[in-house]
């Protein structure tokens, strides 16, 4: 067994029947599993029974693109989540949830209940949402500036913060022999009072479990790297290469060195979409099956949205088109935007090859491999500085993620690399974080 000083963290990703957008099609997949709980309810026990940290949902505030494309639309996450907590005992439980288009007072309720539910297992993926028709669903016609987005996200995660905090934790007595309840001097409105939100009045839930739900954010521009710095607990990022991802990963823990934080309570975990195999022939066959079922029209005109290009630029047999925009003209999703436009320059590939690798991912690694060599991948990036884990990506759901779990944590775990057994009750217990403590009053 090798010996490590650390242990990998793990989370389940799920999207509806599969990340890979064709999966749908296959003969295996229920193609309206996406709004069944028990689908959700079956993958949850599959991600606990490998003892793997915690299972994500994204999400997002507006019906993208067309439905002909993929299973489309999806059950709000903090609702579902709440149904799959009690159908697990240990798992953590991360949702999706956009600062440009909610309140903290609502928001932060929500975490709070979610954590009170679970036993303190809740997590919030702090975005904010890019898109011009997200916009306009929410009394706006044109989408917010990429730097008042974030700005507004740090202001909304500090009202959260103070919410939170708004009760101690010895706050509720629940006294019988005397009538009183609670202690009124230990709550404290926040009284805030700042350029997007004024929030005057204490949570109306008490202190959760966990103080605070555990914080992940997922943006790679240098105002996400920013926002990450200075609140989360975990980052989700996209990272095609090694040498991108060690970048990536020195860039951010400087940052939240500079932030007066500890770099190790700050957890990377990029994506990785693994397609496995008994064999490597059978691994690559998965991947071009999957790809095989991938119906151009539809990735060509989501491709050109996402380059800010007419589709008819785009030519299936030649590789993008070298007057494509800098990513200073770019409002939403930046850092998605230089990955895939680097992704293409440097393998040279052709539009319809570049549809292909990003129908697996949109954008984050792909691998194809027997389970001893997914488990190589993933010890390589950790072992090399460039992660604290990953972000299980199944290309299909449910079978990808039960070979993960059946196949390749067992190598991890021989390899010293992964838990055995959950040694805490909360989500900050699986990866290493202490409850936080109350600002002093």
């Amino acid at each position: 067994m090798t010996s490590f000083s650390r242990r990998l963290h793990l989370n389940a990703f799920l999207m509806t029947v599969g990340h890979h957008e064709a999966a749908w099609r296959l003969p295996e997949s229920d193609p309206f599993a996406h709004v069944d709980v028990n689908h959700y309810i079956n993958l949850a026990r599959i991600a606990e029974r490998g003892k793997l940290d915690s299972l994500f949902l994204a999400d997002s505030p507006v019906l993208w693109n067309s439905i002909g494309r993929r299973p489309a639309g999806g059950l709000e996450p903090t609702v579902l989540l709440t149904a799959l907590a009690g159908a697990t005992e240990h798992i953590g439980l991360i949702a999706t949830a956009s600062t440009t288009y909610n309140e903290p007072y609502n928001l932060a309720r929500r975490f709070a209940s979610l954590d009170h539910i679970s036993g303190g297992r809740a997590g919030w993926n702090v975005v904010t949402t890019a898109g011009v028709d997200a916009a306009r669903n929410f009394n706006l016609d044109e989408l917010p500036a990429h730097r008042d987005r974030y700005e507004r996200a740090a202001e909304f995660v500090d009202v959260a913060r103070k919410l939170w905090d708004s009760w101690e934790d010895d706050a509720p007595l629940g006294d019988k022999a005397s009538g009183v309840w609670g202690d009124d001097s230990k709550v404290h409105p926040p009284g805030h009072a700042g350029r997007y939100f004024q929030v005057a009045g204490a949570l109306n839930v008490p202190r959760s479990p966990q103080g605070h739900p555990l914080l992940v954010q997922a943006g790679s521009s240098a105002d996400g790297k920013e926002l990450a710095a200075r609140y989360a607990d975990a980052v989700f990022t996209a990272q095609q290469t090694l040498e991108e991802a060690q970048t990536f990963y020195a860039d951010l823990k400087r940052r939240a060195l500079a932030e007066g934080r500890d770099p190790d309570t700050v957890k990377i975990l990029p994506g990785i979409v693994p397609a496995i195999g008994s064999t490597e022939r059978e691994a690559l066959a998965l991947e071009e099956e999957l790809d095989h079922l991938i119906k151009p029209e539809y990735a060509l005109g989501q491709l050109a949205q996402t380059l800010k290009v007419d589709p008819s630029v785009l030519s299936l047999d030649r590789e993008l088109p070298a007057d494509l925009p800098d990513e200073n003209e770019i409002e939403g999703a930046k850092s998605r935007y230089t990955l895939i436009v680097d992704l293409a320059r440097r393998e040279r590939l052709t539009v319809r090859q570049l549809i292909g690798r990003l129908g697996g991912g949109r954008g984050h690694r792909t691998f194809a491999g027997t389970p001893p060599q997914v488990a190589d991948a993933i010890e390589h990036w950790f072992a090399g500085g460039a992660a604290d884990g990953f972000n299980i990506m199944a290309p299909v759901l449910p079978s990808g993620l039960e070979i993960f779990v059946d196949e390749v944590v067992p190598i991890l775990r021989e390899r010293g690399l992964f838990r055995t057994s959950y040694e805490g009750r909360t989500l900050r217990d699986h990866y290493g974080l202490r409850r936080p403590v109350p600002a002093v009053r």
